[in-house]
């Protein structure tokens, strides 16, 4: 039986009362994660950006996308630790269409 794949798309913001250093290492965190659980395909670093609402006071935050193959299961784990994670202040994840 052959292993299902599916491709993803990940945004992440990170607090941006973090220093440079510690978003650098949560950015490499969540892509040593999502490699070693998949095939990414693409990292878009946007860098800071204005929040479209505030969140948790804050109006400012530190915007990554990834793009990435893995089986169905993983965005679950993906979405659980993205919970976990202090400095995350708010991520989403989406199955791409298949075209």
């Amino acid at each position: 039986m052959t292993e299902i794949i599916n491709k993803y798309e990940t945004i992440f913001i990170v607090d941006k009362d973090k220093t440079e250093e510690q978003t650098n290492e949560i950015v490499e965190k969540f892509k040593s994660l999502i490699a070693s659980a998949g095939e990414i395909e693409s990292v878009d670093v946007w860098g800071s950006r204005r929040l479209a609402y505030p969140i948790n006071d804050k109006n400012e935050g530190f915007y990554a996308l990834v793009n990435f193959s893995a089986s169905p299961e993983f965005p679950k784990e993906l979405d659980r630790i993205y919970g976990i994670t202090d400095g995350i202040v708010r991520s989403i994840i989406v199955k791409k269409d298949e075209k």
